[in-house]
């Protein structure tokens, strides 16, 4: 489900219809894929729920158990974002119990000449919860 907010996604869609109603892609240049789910995936680290229960169950994973070291997973927005001054943010939930496959999460911003620019990174979280 998409608000009218760019880039604002609650994954409550049915299977994998999430990159067209959030408007994102998943990188055909990646190692592995996004997926959906709204319940534990691989085991007891994950999250029973997303980070609003009661109002949504859906999330996106990737699961790194048989990924080798450097594999990445990739998604990117579909539109750009307007511009702004000083007042655009970018807000997420995310659940990354350290375990033995635990990689990084990155955030980048893509410049208009194409130039990634990361603005974020994590990890692990050392608390199990979002």
């Amino acid at each position: 489900y998409y608000t009218s907010i760019p880039g604002s996604c609650n994954f409550e869609t049915q299977d994998q219809e999430w990159t067209t109603a959030c408007g994102l892609t998943q990188d055909t240049t990646d190692d592995f894929d996004w997926n959906i789910s709204n319940s534990a995936v691989t085991g007891q680290t994950d999250p029973r729920t997303d980070h609003t229960p009661g109002r949504g169950q859906s999330f996106l994973y990737v699961n790194s158990s048989t990924q080798k070291e450097g594999n990445r997973a990739r998604i990117t927005t579909t539109k750009f974002f307007p511009a702004s001054s000083g007042v655009c943010r970018v807000r997420f939930w995310f659940w990354m119990f350290a375990s033995g496959q635990t990689g990084l999460l990155k955030v980048y911003t893509v410049e208009e000449h194409g130039m990634e620019i990361l603005m974020w990174s994590s990890s692990r979280n050392e608390e199990n919860k979002w």
